[in-house]
């Protein structure tokens, strides 16, 4: 198996997010790479960079899954930011159009309201840089299983699965994940999503929720309770052509491997239903009992059941890292996850 990471990726590194009112530190920056890279050496893996590439095929895949006006966006609003009367360095919103808005703003301050759902998505002059790294080193994965691997690992940070198709939230900025499907597509007629991060994957599923060609499914803490909220719950099962390939299974906050390995089974079940020729998953590791943002229960050796459990599923696969934050057990956790999934 291939381990692919671009390391332009540090230059998404913002110092501070928004947590119930205070600034704090960021969990999601450069040190979560590092711990990862450094759970993979523990086992004798190393990363490769992407070479080559393609950017206006980059751009063009993007485009399937975010509207136009949304990359343009991520791409100039920093510039137009600090062109703002004090302004400060970081963009961060301060509006929002709650329960919706009747038209798209031109000023920055309302384009980053618009387009960011929360306070958990600054971006400073070398953002975009990094967001894009993130999104090469998903499509660099994803090729390489398109051209013939069994599976392939992208090492991705910031992550995407938050990411919709005209907005950004939970440190997500571009869909890695549907971004890797869209490559698969390509080559295949159905490809399936299987999200096993902490938190529901909402811009996933709003991306393919009215398509029938990409089965959608994820497992995480009860939105009720718990992040992205408004999202994940049961009763949403796509739209339109869409309509019952997008199955949610949200658990008890503080749930350990037992519910969490019996709702993969469903998962597993309806995913085979749908008989997907590819495969990508979503792969968190913050459903670690001692992540800074926990909300399940699992230990580092659970990592490995379900690294053994998914290659068991037995289709091409690519590995989309999402969450998973710094902790003394981040890099042994990714260690486990492929030592069970590559040990399969």
């Amino acid at each position: 198996m291939k381990l692919f990471y671009h390391p332009d990726q540090e230059r998404h590194a913002p110092p501070s997010f928004l947590l119930r009112g205070r600034a704090v530190a960021s969990p999601e920056g450069p040190v979560r790479a590092e711990m990862l890279a450094r759970g993979l050496a523990d086992i004798g893996r190393s990363l490769t960079p992407p070479t080559g590439g393609d950017s206006d095929l980059l751009r063009e895949r993007l485009a399937r899954i975010h509207t136009p006006r949304y990359l343009a966006f991520l791409e100039t609003i920093h510039a137009r930011w600090r062109a703002l009367p004090d302004a400060a360095e970081i963009v961060a919103p301060n509006v929002h159009p709650c329960g919706g808005g009747h038209h798209y703003p031109r000023h920055p301050v309302g384009q980053v309201g618009w387009h960011m759902h929360d306070m958990a998505c600054p971006m400073t002059a070398d953002s975009f840089t990094g967001i894009l790294a993130s999104a090469l080193t998903a499509e660099a994965a994803a090729e390489c299983v398109a051209a013939g691997a069994s599976s392939a690992y992208a090492l991705c940070r910031p992550p995407g699965h938050h990411a919709g198709p005209d907005r950004a939230g939970g440190f997500c900025f571009l869909n890695n994940a549907a971004l890797a499907a869209e490559v698969l597509r390509e080559h295949h007629s159905r490809v399936a999503i299987l999200d096993v991060d902490l938190h529901h994957g909402n811009g996933t599923q709003d991306i393919f929720y009215a398509r029938g060609d990409v089965w959608t499914g994820s497992l995480h803490a009860d939105p009720a309770d718990f992040y992205p909220f408004f999202w994940g719950g049961a009763d949403e099962v796509g739209e339109g052509e869409g309509r019952g390939a997008n199955h949610n299974l949200p658990l008890p906050l503080g749930s350990g491997a037992g519910a969490f390995m019996e709702a993969l089974e469903t998962l597993i079940a309806s995913l085979e239903a749908f008989a997907p020729e590819a495969l990508v998953v979503a792969l968190g590791l913050d459903a670690h009992h001692a992540d800074p943002l926990a909300g399940l229960a699992l230990e580092t050796d659970d990592f490995t059941l379900l690294g053994r459990r998914l290659a068991a599923i037995d289709l091409p696969t690519v590995l989309i890292q999402e969450g998973g934050y710094p902790t003394e057990h981040l890099g042994a956790n990714l260690a486990a996850f492929l030592g069970g999934y590559t040990a399969a």
